[in-house]
């Protein structure tokens, strides 16, 4: 299956960007029927980013370290920098043409980034986001896009786009499918109905955080007071959280729930011999439920978990330039791939 993706170049990577996208990936790739094309949304970036040329720059090359850090291989996918393929905004112009501009302002994330945006001024970008997104799909005719749930509705616009193009001009393009592998969400660390973002300080914990950082950042974590809990226990998929008498009135037990279930998350992740431990029969003895040597044990095996990566990353950061080396031979691969799609566009739409 030919597969793609892409993730922003925006600053530090956080666990909910490493679960959540990363390590899925790294597991596509091991599969040697999928053909992978991953890539860095610069281009994406610049709707929200307010950095300088330079700190863009910084930004971009520390997440192409990062990404080999923490497993991408380029022997078993295609790395690339999104500019590096100009076919990309070309194609999007195209996608503009059979694109009611309805469709886009309608989108969950333009409204919800709109009203964020600094000064109320929203750029041009932020509304065609989706359209440059459906151009890094289809450019390539992925068959399978690994998203979120707060990305579905812009992979059904990418899927239209495919189906309004083909309508108007000739079939070019295929509708690629969502894939829609267990992923994880993780929550702020401070606030556990928000999603963990690194707009707020100390609400997640960095990929390549020091080690006191990680446990300080972990003992700091929100969680609750066993009395607000009837039960915890496993359901077939996830946390099955039940209020006592005295939560189930609590005004604050939606939240004391989420935090204990972030809590448990990170503990399946990183720790799963201890995650196994506080089960009995399916469900955890709340007396038993320490959380303070709960959290000393998470931080313990977190730090452990990413060691190796650290190391990786320290040696990769010794040589920069064979870094983007191979973000430029993985450009140079992807554009062979653009470039036959781009004909096959310009003839359909009849420009040569």
């Amino acid at each position: 299956m030919k597969i793609v993706s892409g993730i922003q170049p925006s600053g530090e990577l956080h666990l909910g960007n490493y679960l959540g996208a990363i390590k899925n990936w790294i597991d596509l790739q091991e599969n040697k029927n999928n053909f992978c094309l991953f890539f860095l949304a610069d281009l994406h970036s610049l709707t929200e980013s307010v950095n300088s040329a330079k700190d863009k720059k910084k930004q971009i090359e520390q997440l192409a370290i990062d990404l080999l850090a923490l497993g991408l291989d380029p022997k078993k996918c295609t790395l690339f920098i999104q500019s590096y393929v100009s076919e990309a905004t070309e194609l999007a112009w195209f996608f503009n043409c059979v694109t009611p501009i309805g469709d886009l302002g309608r989108m969950t994330q333009f409204k919800d980034k709109s009203s964020r945006q600094l000064g109320n001024v929203v750029n041009t970008g932020l509304l065609t986001y989706p359209i440059l997104m459906a151009a890094d799909i289809l450019l390539y005719k992925a068959e399978g896009v690994p998203v979120g749930d707060d990305q579905l509705q812009h992979l059904e616009l990418t899927r239209e786009t495919a189906r309004r193009f083909n309508r108007r001009f000739g079939d070019v393009f295929p509708e690629p499918k969502a894939l829609l592998t267990k992923t994880v969400r993780l929550m702020s660390l401070k606030n556990p109905l928000e999603k963990m973002s690194k707009s707020s300080e100390n609400s997640y914990i960095g990929v390549f955080d020091e080690p006191k950082i990680i446990q300080d950042k972990i003992k700091a974590m929100v969680t609750a007071s066993n009395d607000l809990f009837a039960k915890i226990s496993l359901g077939k998929d996830e946390l099955i959280i039940e209020p006592s008498k005295k939560g189930k009135d609590n005004k604050d037990f939606p939240a004391m729930a989420a935090a204990v279930d972030n809590l448990f998350t990170l503990i399946r992740e990183f720790n799963p011999l201890q995650y196994k431990n506080l089960f009995n029969n399916g469900e955890v003895d709340l007396e038993k439920l320490k959380y303070k040597e709960i959290k000393e044990s998470l931080g313990k095996a977190m730090i452990e978990y990413f060691a190796p990566f650290k190391a990786k990353r320290e040696e990769l950061m010794k040589d920069k330039k064979a870094v983007m080396k191979i973000y430029e031979e993985g450009a140079k691969k992807a554009r062979e791939i653009a470039q036959v799609t781009m004909k096959e566009v310009k003839e359909k739409a009849g420009l040569i």
